[in-house]
Formats: C-alpha cells, structure tokens, sequence
C-alpha cells in the first residue's frame, strides 16, 4: 500500500511540476544574483593586458545596475562588488540564503598559446550528472521547501521525501537550461558573436546553487579581438543588454 501511494505522489507530482503554469500559483522572480567570476588572489585568465577577474567584475556590476534598471521590482544582489576573493561555496551560500530566482554567474573565457584564433560565447548549466549536489542547498533554503510544503523534518530516507527532491533538481536544471538558451540566443542573433552553445559541466558553484542557474563566458581572454571588446565600454553594453534581455525573455516564460 505504501509503494503504491508513493507511485501515486509521484504521478501527481510530475504532472504538477511538469505541465502547471508558474503564474497558476502567483510565481513571480522577485531576487536575482549576479556572480563576478575569480577575484582577488584568484584572478582567473589572463590576455595580453587584462584579467578575468576584473572584467567580469565590469561586466557584472553593470549588468547589475542594468537589471535593475529595467526590472526595479526585482531586488538584485552581487557576490562581490570589490576586486576580493569570495569561495565558491559560499558564492552559492549568498543565492541559497537570499532564497534567490535566479543565479548568474560572469566569466571569460581562455585557450592556451597556439590557440588565440579561437573565439564566442557559450553559457554551462549544471551537469546531470553531479545534480546530485544540489541536495545541500535544496534542504537549506527553508523557503522553497516550506512553499511547497516540504517536510522539513522528513525522513531522509522517505521515498516521497527523495522523489520530490528528485523533481526540484530536474525542474531547476529544465529552467537553467532555458535560461542559458535565451543567452546564447541573444548573444548570436543580436550581438553577432560567435555561438559556442549551451553546455553541461560538473560546476561546484552551479551544482550548490538551490535555483535555476548559469555560468556564462562572455568572450575569450586568450583572443586579441575579444579581449578588446570585452574590455570596451561598447562591448559590455552589448553582453550586459544580451543578458538583460534574456532574463525578460525567461520571466516571460516562467510568469506567463
């Protein structure tokens, strides 16, 4: 009788989680946070005259500003405002415990001597394979489970305590892969850059993330032309609008 109310649960939950329209319950993104790559004495790749570091911390700064500009009634928070070294996990800390919609995360990208013809964007979620950890932060962030009326002093060993878990993470990696398309789409057909696609990588800083998140590298370092552009007041505004834009998109999608 238990395995079979448990195959009931399930059913119901996945049509739920599956085919139910987010505004059905009033979803609405209300917090986003926004993830300078490196910092500090991790000062990620460099080119021929600027880090990574500190053009993503630009870049993310702007698009913070940018974002709340065009979406005011989302609050919007930074992991680091100021050239430090903030540790992945607690990059992921900072968006679980502001109970954040979304999780954006700003790098560039490098190749090694030899390869500085090499050049676009590309956006990474999570891989499936390591969705495993995003448990930690799904039984931290309190919200979501009370929301849904998770058992938070359930049985961790109860099925239907592990199947709806199960659902969240699919669920989370389904949206991070939304989100990650509307970049990479915004970045191609508006912006002209090279498509390097969407991606799955075993990220700590995307897995520990309870929420819909991407990592998104926003040119090459190691290439001469990119490096100018992504260090250009011009070329910034292009990846911060690219980016902006697919947010809107994505809130249109999930609230609508």
């Amino acid at each position: 009788m238990r395995l079979k109310n448990t195959f009931i649960y399930l059913t119901f939950l996945a049509s739920v989680l599956s085919f139910s329209n987010a505004n059905a319950q009033g979803y609405k993104i209300k917090t986003i946070v926004v993830d300078a790559g490196h910092g500090g004495v991790k000062p990620g790749a460099k080119g021929a005259y600027s880090w990574e570091k500190d053009v993503a911390l630009k870049v993310a700064l702007k698009l913070g500003l940018k974002l709340q500009e065009e979406l005011p009634d989302i609050k919007i928070i930074q992991t680091r405002k100021t050239d430090v070294d903030v540790d992945w996990y607690r990059r992921a800390e900072i968006a679980n415990d502001a109970k954040a919609d979304l999780f954006i995360s700003i790098h560039c990208n490098s190749m090694p001597p030899g390869n500085a013809h090499v050049r676009g964007t590309e956006t990474f979620v999570g891989a499936y394979r390591r969705i495993n950890e995003m448990d930690a932060g799904l039984k931290e962030n309190e919200e979501i489970i009370k929301d849904k009326n998770y058992k938070k002093q359930g049985d961790p060993t109860d099925p239907e305590e592990a199947i709806l878990l199960s659902l969240y993470k699919s669920l989370y990696r389904s949206k991070s892969l939304a989100l990650a398309s509307y970049i990479q789409k915004n970045y191609t057909d508006v912006n002209k850059r090279v498509n390097r696609g969407v991606k799955e990588q075993g990220l700590l800083i995307l897995q520990r993330a309870a929420m819909p998140s991407v990592l998104t590298e926003i040119g090459f370092i190691s290439n001469k032309e990119e490096e100018k552009y992504i260090n250009s007041a011009e070329g910034q505004e292009e990846i911060v609008m690219a980016i902006v834009n697919a947010v809107k998109q994505y809130k249109k999608e999930v609230e609508n």
